[in-house]
Order: C-alpha cells, then structure tokens, then sequence
C-alpha cells in the first residue's frame, strides 16, 4: 500500500478535512479571545483594572485571564472528546478498507 493510495482515499480525505477544520476553528477562538484581552491591556487598562466588586483586590483583568486559561482547557477538552469518538472511528474504518 503506498501513501497515493492512502491519501486518495474518501475516508481519509474526510478524516483529513474534519480534523483540519476542528483545529483551525479552534485556533482562531483561542487566538481571537487571547487578542482581544491583549488588545484590552493595550488600549483600555483601566476597563480590567475595575475591582469586580468594591472591597476586594480581585480586578476583571484576573477573571478574564484565568476565563482564558479555562477557554483553553475546554476547547482541548472538546478536540479530544471529538478525536476520541469521530476521528477515531474514521481512522478505524480507513483501516478497515485499506486491509
């Protein structure tokens, strides 16, 4: 079996463009959430350097930085639940066919 034969293959084009388009979709949320807190600490600081309520320490820039760590665990949380169950069934069943 060479990899033409692999690559041709209508399972694994759809393997290949599901996976492509899950990962670049995540990528520009992750990257457009990450930029615009960026964008934020550059040209508003005072917005996130509100208290998020009076008496306390504790300023939106710190909840919205620790949102976008947990924004990262879920979409990588997403992307395996996905590979776990679609991907691998594809994968599974391009092997099947290419036997």
């Amino acid at each position: 079996m060479d990899l033409q034969t692999i690559q041709q293959h209508p399972t694994f084009r759809q393997l290949a463009s599901e996976r492509t388009r899950l990962g670049v979709a995540m990528s520009i949320v992750m990257a457009a959430a990450y930029f615009t807190y960026i964008l934020t600490i550059a040209f508003w600081p005072r917005l996130l350097g509100y208290p998020l309520c009076s008496g306390t320490v504790i300023t939106w820039g710190v909840l919205v930085g620790v949102g976008l760590i947990a924004l990262g665990f879920l979409l990588t949380a997403v992307y395996v639940r996905r590979a776990n169950s679609r991907f691998d069934s594809l994968s599974q069943l391009l092997l099947e066919d290419l036997r």
